[in-house]
């Protein structure tokens, strides 16, 4: 510690006793860590007054290296149907013994996706197709169709609203918290994909490729085409 720091100064009224006061430099170094403090706080609400935004505006720089082809895998499936899903995602995490105004979060998201429904025609074996002798009917037996997993479209999801306790802000002025946006998104996923299942896609996805395999083989001269699923055998 020196000299400027702690400073040791005679009460006239004490009798010589000596008592020590913090001098400016430690004054100083308080004041200056209040100030970046109040600048990043701040800092996160310029965008509520006009003017600021574009006085302390940002600028984005992409400097992200070349997207690396990892692998090629060769596909069989016949995607028949895609459905639009949307769903509003209302997140609330809270603390045990603390109100939400101190710790805790609530966020409102809207999330968008689709969902595809295909056939895999490569697992239709030689037993699958059997044809009449003069090439004029033709029976085919496909496995069921299948959901493929949700995709959430960044472009059309969004974030209407999220609280944060007191502590919370706190935290996101010092560090991110991407587990957060990731929780949401998560769960809207898993939200669409329970609806795709109720939705019926896959008993479309499965007319559809009867419907194309049918217009296929019938321009080849086929008259007579009959698609089925699994072990239906009717």
């Amino acid at each position: 510690m020196t000299s400027s720091d702690v400073t040791t100064e005679t009460a006239p009224h004490s009798g010589g006793k000596r008592e020590t006061r913090p001098g400016r430099g430690l004054l100083k170094a308080v004041g200056i860590g209040a100030a970046v403090l109040a600048l990043l706080f701040a800092g996160s609400r310029l965008s509520l007054l006009p003017g600021l935004d574009d006085f302390f505006g940002e600028e984005t720089h992409d400097r992200s290296g070349p997207a690396v082809l990892k692998s090629i895998q060769d596909m069989s499936t016949y995607e028949a149907a895609s459905g639009n899903f949307q769903v509003v995602v209302d997140l609330e995490k809270d603390a045990k013994f603390l109100p939400d105004a101190v710790r805790g979060t609530r966020t409102l998201f809207v999330g968008a996706g689709t969902v595809g429904a295909s056939v895999d025609l490569g697992k239709v074996g030689e037993k699958g197709v059997v044809v009449n002798d003069d090439r004029t009917a033709a029976e085919i037996r496909l496995p069921h169709a299948a959901l493929g997993k949700p995709a959430l479209d960044p472009d059309r999801s969004y974030a209407v609203s999220k609280q944060r306790g007191l502590l919370d802000r706190l935290g996101d002025l010092f560090s991110d918290n991407p587990s957060s946006e990731q929780a949401v998104n998560q769960l809207a996923v898993r939200h669409i994909g329970e609806a795709a299942k109720e939705s019926g896609l896959t008993a479309r996805a499965e007319k559809n490729t009867a419907d194309m395999l049918k217009g296929l083989l019938s321009s080849l001269g086929f008259e007579r085409v009959t698609v089925r699923y699994g072990d239906d055998r009717g």
